[in-house]
């Protein structure tokens, strides 16, 4: 019984290996066999990643199954091992599909297409499975054929296929496959849908997967539409900090937009999925258009922050060691202990300076200014957000004087002989933070 496996529309950077997800179960094993029979697959440079979880007895086992058959197939393969967070709180499915994931991004190359043996009997599982957690529109659209992923592409081609055919051809090409015990056990969400749910449906409708995948191919046209409409909405919020928004766009678009808008963004910025009370959150919050505070919300590690007019979200970074204390020349960057960076552009001279963390109560005399002001409300007044605030690095001379706060505000001596020296200093906030500002100010 032979598969046709075409390839797809791929986009003009879609041009590297083809990477199979090779687990060892039918289904990866039927995808295997195929790509490995099809000379213009095989012409891609064809390779297979088996994930080692480590979750079962048999783990070794199987590898070591997945490493023979490349080699009776003639197509390499790495064996990746990986820890499953068992703390992670999103239960041992998800951690696992997410080190997965993780382990199978790493192992891609720009333009790589990672093919993964997912069937039409798995899409309806997924439908149901979404359905049963309220998903909308895009949660319902359930797996997508070709999408973007890590540096390459993610392609489905067994999607439209059931298993039953997966079966029958493994069998008439007398493949082996790993059978996963834990597969007959109906702990996990998907397999209790699968050992009990889908068959009873299947006796009062027989062709309940064909339904359900339709499901998903209308909702993802649905969804295609409305994510039109999202790209919009959200290009009107955006700072020149993609990490930033506007609130007042925000503000100005209905809740339902607003949700999507958020999930969207947060989705782009490649951080966890925002909890339906963050989203709460933040529609309660812009509905009180108070601008006198700056609330936080915290998530898996993350934060939304308000500041003013702008809505923040990032990784929660600790500030900047109030301890942190170095000398600096100038001749070499100064790498800061928080990820951030230090370095002058120019010629050095024989002095030396001190670099350190913000201790408050700090004055700086800007040029053209005849009196010092206050560094705090010197960044207030530029507008500077409290999450770059935390982060920045203040360079001060023997005596103590403020020279600059980062590459946001200079001291005029030290500004001129910047100047004078044909010396430029910048400061590189840690990650991927960025201060919102056009240019240093001076």
């Amino acid at each position: 019984m032979p598969i046709d496996m075409p390839l797809p529309d791929l986009p003009p950077d879609a041009r590297g290996r083809l990477v199979v997800g090779y687990s060892g179960g039918l289904d990866s094993s039927v995808l295997l066999h195929v790509f490995a029979h099809t000379p213009a697959l095989r012409a891609r440079g064809l390779h297979a990643v088996h994930v080692h979880h480590g979750l079962q007895a048999g783990a070794d086992d199987w590898a070591g199954h997945c490493v023979a058959t490349c080699e009776r197939l003639e197509v390499p393969c790495s064996v990746v091992r990986v820890n499953v967070a068992r703390d992670s709180g999103e239960g041992p499915e998800a951690a696992a599909r997410a080190a997965r994931h993780a382990a199978f991004a790493a192992q891609l190359e720009p333009g790589d297409v990672l093919a993964l043996a997912h069937h039409r009997d798995d899409q309806a599982e997924t439908v149901l499975l979404r359905a049963l957690r309220a998903s909308g529109p895009d949660g319902l659209s359930a797996m997508r054929p070709l999408r973007p992923f890590a540096s390459g592409w993610l392609w489905r081609p067994l999607l439209a296929l059931p298993r039953a055919q997966l079966l029958a051809y493994a069998q008439a090409h007398g493949l082996e496959w790993i059978e996963d015990p834990s597969n007959a056990v109906d702990d996990a969400d998907r397999n209790f849908l699968r050992n009990r749910v889908m068959p009873l449906l299947r006796t009062r409708w027989p062709h309940a997967d064909v339904a359900l995948s339709t499901v998903a191919a209308l909702q993802a046209e649905t969804s295609g539409l409305l994510a039109a409409g999202d790209d919009m909405a959200l290009a009107t919020a955006r700072t020149r900090d993609p990490s930033v928004l506007r609130l007042d766009a925000l503000r100005a678009l209905p809740v339902a937009r607003r949700t999507r808008v958020l999930r969207r963004w947060i989705a782009e910025l490649e951080l966890p999925p925002l909890p339906a009370r963050a989203i709460d959150w933040c529609n309660a919050d812009l509905d009180t258009g108070r601008a006198d505070r700056a609330p936080c919300f915290d998530w898996a590690g993350h934060r939304l922050q308000r500041w003013r007019g702008l809505l923040q979200a990032a990784p929660i970074r600790a500030p900047l060691d109030a301890d942190f204390t170095a000398q600096w020349n100038g001749a070499a960057p100064l790498q800061l202990p928080d990820g951030g960076r230090l370095w002058l552009d120019g010629a050095t001279d024989d002095r030396m300076w001190t670099v350190r963390a913000r201790e408050g109560g700090e004055r700086i005399c800007l040029p053209g200014r005849a009196h010092t002001h206050a560094l705090k409300h010197v960044l207030q007044s530029l507008g500077v957000p409290p999450w770059i605030r935390a982060q920045l690095p203040v360079l001060v001379d023997g005596e103590g004087r403020v020279l600059a706060a980062g590459d946001l505000a200079f001291d005029a001596g030290f500004d001129a002989s910047l100047r004078d020296g044909d010396r430029r200093l910048y400061w590189s906030p840690p990650g991927d933070m960025h201060t919102v500002l056009d240019a240093p100010i001076a």
